[in-house]
């Protein structure tokens, strides 16, 4: 059966979600670290330590080293001030763990600032058998670290974040579905979805609201061990296989080591910017074993990240879902939502565009436009409580009839 057949049989039950004010307002909120008054702080602080080497010209010290601060000053006002605008670094904890990724007495500070409350230290690599290392427990849930190697596919032991919901530990029969989430490129990392996607703080207020059924949410490693590079989440000809380190490797280790609802009706595939477009791509290639996508801050071509292909150019007609989505056949029903920021057109236009043709191959997508936000990570963040609700509202609808 085509796409087109499959289009009379999917029982339509996802919408875009309808969410309580309090979880939205949340997840919309700036952190301390992302308010606008510190870089106008700095700024200020900047402007008046250059008054006073003007009024003071005439020494030279007080220009050496007035100089000296006016720079620091703006220097900290211009980088506190792009981090309001992307919302990277919420808090002292998320600040101590990019200060971790540094060397030397960066990477001593970050440890020294860190409180250990919101994310484990990853382990050692484990062999698919191993149990994972527990991690932090927060209003009772628990967040855990699965670190894999898989040198068949050339990726080197990565840190994949489990966060576990309340009770799972207190309720050893029950069985869970699975979201997984992709961080973007470049220089993104799995951590980013616990910080600057506060996806543990997400979860607990949609539950405590009653919204969704407990859930397990996977917050992957898809830097191959090198975050300064665009994988896009690629099989990469002559380099690391993402797309089956994750469909091959990293989701049959979570159905092993925890008790999760093993089947594509409950399993979802994430991700935002980089991390979206390969949730796209590899959910694309893989509807055999991901039933639902959620894609934050959508794109749908290569573009620049081209080249990471080595001008295989059946390697990139693969994997740019621009080019093959108006002619796939889809083999089971899939559901997508994307979700996007009005002040980014380019990201509305594309998450039209792909809902435009999954629409016209039968499958059900939904767009989510957050008024006035950007391609950054406060739309994502703002954004991933509705993509959590939808992902369960297709988690609570009967298996599509094939």
């Amino acid at each position: 059966m085509d796409g087109h057949g499959l289009a009379s049989v999917i029982h339509r039950a996802a919408t875009d979600p309808v969410l309580p004010g309090d979880v939205t307002a949340r997840a919309r909120d700036l952190g301390p670290l992302e308010s606008p008054l510190i870089w106008l702080g700095f700024g200020s602080a900047a402007v008046a330590v250059l008054a006073v080497v003007v009024a003071l010209w005439y020494r030279r010290r007080v220009r050496r080293w007035g100089f000296t601060a006016f720079g620091v000053l703006l220097l900290l006002a211009a980088v506190t001030a792009v981090n309001s605008y992307v919302g990277y670094v919420r808090t002292s904890d998320d600040l101590a763990r990019l200060l971790q990724r540094g060397p030397g007495a960066v990477n001593f500070a970050g440890r020294l600032l860190d409180d250990g409350k919101e994310a484990p230290e990853p382990s050692s690599s484990v062999s698919p058998a191993s149990a994972p290392r527990l991690g932090a427990v927060t209003a009772g849930q628990r967040i855990d670290v699965v670190t894999l190697a898989d040198p068949a596919h050339g990726i080197p032991a990565g840190s994949n974040y489990v966060i576990l919901p309340p009770g799972y530990d207190t309720d050893p029969g029950r069985r869970y579905p699975v979201v997984y989430l992709i961080h973007g490129y470049p220089f993104g990392g799995p951590r980013d979805w616990l910080t600057s996607g506060d996806a543990p703080g997400s979860l607990l207020a949609l539950q405590q609201a009653n919204v969704i059924a407990p859930m397990i949410v996977v917050s992957v490693d898809m830097t191959a061990g090198n975050p300064s590079t665009d994988w896009e989440c690629l099989n990469v000809p002559g380099g690391p296989q993402l797309e089956s380190y994750l469909a091959g490797t990293v989701v049959p280790a979570i159905d092993q080591r925890y008790r999760t609802l093993a089947d594509r009706t409950h399993r979802a595939l994430g991700g935002m910017s980089g991390g979206g477009f390969g949730a796209l791509n590899i959910g694309l290639h893989h509807v055999d074993e991901f039933a639902t996508l959620l894609i934050a801050l959508p794109y749908d071509d290569l573009n620049d990240s081209v080249g990471i292909l080595d001008g295989n150019q059946a390697a990139v007609a693969a994997n740019t879902p621009r080019r093959y989505l108006p002619t796939m056949k889809f083999v089971a029903p899939i559901s997508v939502m994307l979700t996007v920021g009005t002040g980014a057109p380019t990201d509305v236009a594309t998450a039209r565009r792909i809902a435009d043709a999954l629409h016209a191959r039968g499958q059900e997508a939904v767009v989510h436009a957050e008024r006035g936000f950007n391609h950054t990570w406060h739309t994502a963040r703002a954004t991933l409580p509705y993509l959590l609700a939808f992902a369960d509202q297709v988690f609570r609808t009967p298996s599509a009839v094939s």
